[in-house]
């Protein structure tokens, strides 16, 4: 039993572990959990899909902006909308947690919860991780799962195919614009920026559908359209007039001086999905927002965009 002012050097790593393994159910994919050197998890068809994310305090989240679950939530579905934009199934998470000892012991336990209610929703399970002492709160998170078939990768948009997106686009970019100018409102979008909320369904669903390539958009919608096209050799064109600005984000548009179309076109954090069909096979719920030409590059209603395309790490 913990208490509200425990902090992690009172109750100790092992001591830790043991609190944090009891908010971990185990899924049928988990043959060994956490508790022993490794855990052992099925690979139904003998292939993994992996894939890694590191969150900073400070850079990647705000522990004045948000409270621990939805951190813990944030972290977690980065994680799995990387597997999601392979068309895939999550199955296990590991986490690792470097932290100050004075940190909250309630702290670590509510990431802990809010990781394992993530997770949830995809039937996934946490089986392990790492714990240490720093100066500053991190959090990595590994992701594993496996795919139906082929995985959708990025390198297969062609020339004529269509481009859509599944998932909400820019709540999270103009939540975070609100955070940074000391508000709270409107709360919608601050909350989207706290929880995320991916189209889980999707990438399963566009595999089925045929999509020639995909990504989830974490950096921003150009940003990561410029990925795909890049990695496929080809040009996209997105048209602006395609996306409904909803009204939360005309609000603060209006209230910060700012295009909302700005935070769809450059905004990130909602791991909404991005694909390319060809035409007439974009399955029911994906919205077409661009095509796919020869070249190379992305533009906006056929010429350059100069508003900010995404973020980008190590920037000054």
């Amino acid at each position: 039993m913990t208490s509200p002012t425990q902090t992690l050097a009172d109750l100790g790593e092992f001591g830790l572990v043991a609190a944090l393994a009891e908010r971990f159910t185990q899924g049928e994919n988990v043959i060994l959990g956490p508790g022993d050197d490794a855990a052992v998890v099925a690979v139904p068809d003998g292939r993994v899909v992996v894939s890694t994310d590191v969150l900073v305090d400070g850079r990647h989240f705000r522990r004045d902006w948000a409270d621990a679950v939805d951190i813990g939530r944030r972290a977690a579905a980065a994680n799995l909308s990387d597997i999601n934009a392979m068309g895939g199934h999550a199955t296990a998470l590991t986490v690792g947690l470097a932290a100050p000892s004075d940190l909250p012991v309630a702290w670590a336990l509510g990431l802990a919860e809010g990781i394992a209610a993530e997770a949830d929703l995809v039937g996934a399970s946490v089986v392990g991780g790492d714990l240490t002492a720093a100066d500053q709160v991190v959090v990595a998170v590994t992701v594993m799962g496996s795919v139906d078939g082929e995985p959708v990768r990025r390198t297969g948009a062609r020339p004529g195919d269509v481009v859509a997106i599944a998932g909400r686009q820019g709540w999270a970019a103009a939540g975070l614009a609100v955070l940074g100018r000391g508000f709270r409102s409107p709360r919608v979008l601050v909350e989207a920026y706290r929880r995320p909320e991916p189209p889980y369904a999707a990438g399963a669903q566009a595999l089925r559908a045929g999509a020639t390539s995909m990504i989830d958009i974490s950096d921003g919608l150009l940003a990561d359209i410029g990925h795909l096209a890049a990695a496929s050799a080809v040009a996209v064109d997105v048209r602006a007039g395609a996306f409904e600005i909803p009204e939360p984000l005309q609000a603060v548009g209006a209230a910060l001086g700012a295009d909302p179309l700005r935070f769809i076109l450059g905004g990130g954090d909602d791991h909404a999905l991005v694909a390319t069909f060809a035409p007439g096979s974009v399955p029911t719920g994906w919205r077409e927002i661009g095509t796919v030409g020869i070249g190379s590059g992305v533009t906006v209603d056929g010429g350059e965009y100069d508003g900010p395309r995404g973020h980008t790490h190590f920037d000054h």
